[in-house]
């Protein structure tokens, strides 16, 4: 989704999911997000890519997929913003572990 790569806005509801699976599991490799959300491995990485552009995402040294608090707090904005707006999220909202 890199401006570099693709002129298009990216979906937020991918956005989402790629967060949403990124809160559930913490640390993750590529190929198993891209299983996880759906989404083909080269398309993902164009989300990792510009998702990492706007510090919601990071990737460690051992190339796993990590979610900094930015991309945690983007999340919660989104589906605030999607509720209030559309009504209902096309994924389930997962319950923050306390």
């Amino acid at each position: 989704m890199s401006s570099k790569t693709q002129s298009s806005k990216p979906d937020l509801y991918v956005v989402a999911r790629i967060i949403s699976s990124l809160k559930e599991k913490n640390k993750v490799n590529k190929t198993t997000l891209a299983t996880s959300t759906g989404l083909a491995y080269d398309k993902l990485v164009k989300y990792l890519d510009w998702m990492s552009e706007k510090g919601f995402v990071v990737i460690d040294k051992q190339g796993l997929v990590v979610l900094t608090n930015a991309g945690s707090e983007a999340y919660d904005e989104l589906v605030q913003w999607i509720m209030k707006h559309v009504g209902q999220l096309k994924f389930p909202r997962l319950r923050l572990r306390k």
